[in-house]
């Protein structure tokens, strides 16, 4: 019997951790579905296309991993595609309250769905979304915290919206 696993969270943006613990559980589980909130409670950078669409291309090797967005409760969406497993990350022990209460809620809205919390890689234990929109809105590096082009993505929509640090003058001059 065939496992299917879902990885939910907002991916805004998909960020090296993510990507971590998506290709990690793709190893544990027959099928994974890297899903997508469309409307979480914070505020986006990224519409849902537009995360999906770098969320595909972030895992694209991975040949059990597929990205689907999803509207609603996260059990709701894991009994339509099938799903037995959510899987979650973990960074550090605040996350590891946050998951506990999530995991509790779910179990009693759908009590045959388990979650599995993976602990991150060490490399990725301090990144966070918010954390890396913070940098790259200020013109810091982004080498090894995204993938190349959702770095590209970031600053280009800061500059849209008027809101990327001027480039330092050191590296100007």
């Amino acid at each position: 019997m065939a496992t299917t696993a879902i990885y939910p969270g907002s991916f805004d943006p998909i960020t090296m951790g993510h990507i971590d613990i998506a290709t990690r559980a793709a190893a544990i589980f027959d099928q994974v579905i890297l899903a997508v909130y469309d409307t979480p409670a914070k505020s986006l950078i990224f519409s849902t296309p537009e995360r999906v669409a770098m969320a595909e291309q972030a895992v694209a090797g991975v040949s059990n991993l597929e990205v689907q967005p999803y509207t609603g409760l996260t059990v709701d969406f894991a009994q339509r595609v099938g799903a037995k497993v959510i899987v979650r990350g973990l960074r550090a022990v605040s996350d590891f309250e946050v998951e506990t209460q999530m995991a509790l809620m779910n179990r009693r809205l759908a009590p045959g769905i388990e979650v599995v919390c993976l602990v991150t890689n060490l490399q990725y234990s301090f990144l966070s979304a918010s954390l890396i929109k913070e940098v790259i809105k200020l013109g810091g590096p982004a080498q090894g915290l995204v993938p190349d082009f959702v770095a590209e993505a970031l600053r280009q929509r800061f500059v849209e919206r008027g809101e990327a640090a001027p480039v330092p003058r050191w590296l100007t001059s």
